[in-house]
């Protein structure tokens, strides 16, 4: 049997009501995980892919870029929040058996949140000249960062449309298309910022001369790359979505894409909450930004390099998490509570072990994965440190990461995301404004550990006392 069809078959006893052995339940977890995984980390490689190339180019390329990439993870996040209102509703559907009721949310996901990438885009667009110079970025990575900013924009309808092909592919439990658009996406990404970043290169192979095209365009071509590489992927996977999804196909089918009040109520009550406390964490690592900003060109190419590297570590947690939102919204959905509070201690306890081990490599490889990415020494020493401390704090990460996903599939938003921005703000914000002046980059990452440690805490605190699903639900 396939791995596929054994996933669908479990999927099945949770709509149909049928018993589940903790074996069963583990061995679904894990089915949707491992692809959910491979796709995060492959969206990480990426972007340590194009920081790797982009560091080659010197440390004010590297900087103009890690300037504002707290800004488009604001956006990017914003996007995946208003994608997830739709597929946790698609997800509750699903285990309820309406398969129609799905196919008829997707169609009006289609429409709103196309026009809300637009939007987004338009805006991103009209603030890309002036951004850099709010964050305090000196005069010599204005431009770049400007210009990457303002391609990334353009695209945003694009990035959108990927998150939401993803999201509803997932929710059904097809994690295995999602992964692999993702790998795809990671490989396109390679090929088309190697010829856009780089000039022409020219080698001898023995007698023979080989040439590859390059167009030389740095930190522009650097952004081009990544969203021609997204676009391809998000056109492919919402075809696939639409026309060869068992549960959600919608080719050929009678339905409106005209987004009816109901359902846009709900998907606001879904991803208000988590576009907020998005926005208000994104404003809190732009404040981080500015309080790395005066300590040198070096620190903030440093700063983007360790964030980039740490992701590496804790994407696995978010692959696990995506696993919960989609098990704890289709057992929700049939209806069966305990089963959901069975997942939710699955997924959490699998996201600790993994996020710990990869802690410990992180830990071990600090000064190799930062080095990978710039030849400055001053930098890669300045990352490394970073790294190392950060590590201790990845098991409690796990934690929060996955309890949030728990959280986000029982359509409870709301106290996990003034958990998050409390968090945040009260405990890593004032921590890094104490101990940057003091301690340098090393503070801000240590005020880093702390803040995530206690948020880990409080989460599981949540999830253990606090009922996870409303018993009117």
């Amino acid at each position: 049997m396939k791995i596929t069809d054994r996933t669908k078959t479990l999927l099945a006893q949770i709509s149909k009501g049928q018993h589940m052995t903790r074996r069963n339940q583990l061995e679904l977890v894990l089915w949707l995980s491992v692809p959910a995984i491979v796709a995060q980390l492959s969206s990480i490689v990426m972007q340590y892919i194009d920081a790797s190339m982009v560091g080659s180019l010197g440390a004010e390329a590297s900087a103009s870029i890690g300037l504002v990439s707290t800004t488009t993870w604001l956006l990017g996040g914003l996007c995946v929040a208003c994608s997830t209102g739709f597929s946790v509703q698609v997800a509750h559907k699903i285990g309820a058996n309406d398969a129609q009721g799905a196919r008829s949310i997707l169609r009006q996901a289609f429409t709103a949140t196309l026009l809300f990438g637009l939007m987004l885009g338009i805006i991103g667009l009209c603030i890309s000249q002036q951004l850099p110079v709010w964050l305090g970025g000196d005069a010599a990575i204005v431009g770049n960062a400007t210009l990457y900013f303002a391609i990334f924009s353009l695209f945003l309808p694009m990035l959108e449309l990927n998150y939401v092909a993803g999201a509803m592919l997932r929710c059904s439990g097809n994690m295995h298309v999602p992964s692999m658009m993702g790998v795809a996406m990671c490989v396109l990404d390679v090929v088309f910022n190697f010829m856009l970043i780089f000039p022409t290169h020219h080698f001898n192979v023995g007698t023979w001369q080989l040439t590859l095209p390059g167009a030389g365009l740095g930190v522009m071509g650097a952004a081009l790359g990544t969203v021609a590489a997204e676009s391809v992927v998000a056109l492919v996977q919402t075809w696939y979505l639409c026309s060869r999804s068992s549960l959600l196909r919608i080719v050929g089918e009678q339905g409106t894409f005209r987004p009816q009040l109901a359902t846009l109520r709900r998907a606001f009550n879904i991803g208000l909450p988590m576009g907020v406390e998005h926005a208000v964490l994104c404003g809190a690592q732009i404040m981080v930004t500015i309080i790395v900003a005066p300590l040198g060109v070096c620190a903030i190419a440093a700063n983007s390099f360790a964030i980039t590297a740490e992701s590496l570590c804790y994407m696995p947690g978010y692959g696990i998490s995506e696993a919960a939102t989609t098990l704890v919204g289709q057992s929700i959905g049939a209806a069966r509570k305990t089963l959901a509070r069975s997942f939710a201690y699955i997924t959490v306890g699998l996201g600790i072990g993994v996020m710990a081990l990869m802690g410990v490599l992180m830990y071990v490889f600090a000064p190799d994965i930062i080095g990978f990415m710039t030849p400055v020494a001053e930098i890669k020493q300045m990352g490394a440190e970073a790294l190392r401390i950060e590590a201790f704090a990845e098991p409690m990460f796990a934690a929060s990461i996955v309890a949030y996903g728990v959280f986000v599939g029982a359509a409870n938003t709301i106290v996990p995301c003034l958990m998050n921005v409390f968090s945040m703000w009260a405990v890593r914000l004032s921590l890094a404004a104490w101990l940057a002046p003091s301690m340098g980059l090393k503070g801000v990452w240590t005020a880093m550990c702390i803040e995530l440690c206690f948020r880990g805490i409080i989460f599981l605190i949540r999830l253990l006392k606090a009922k996870l699903i409303k018993d009117d639900e």
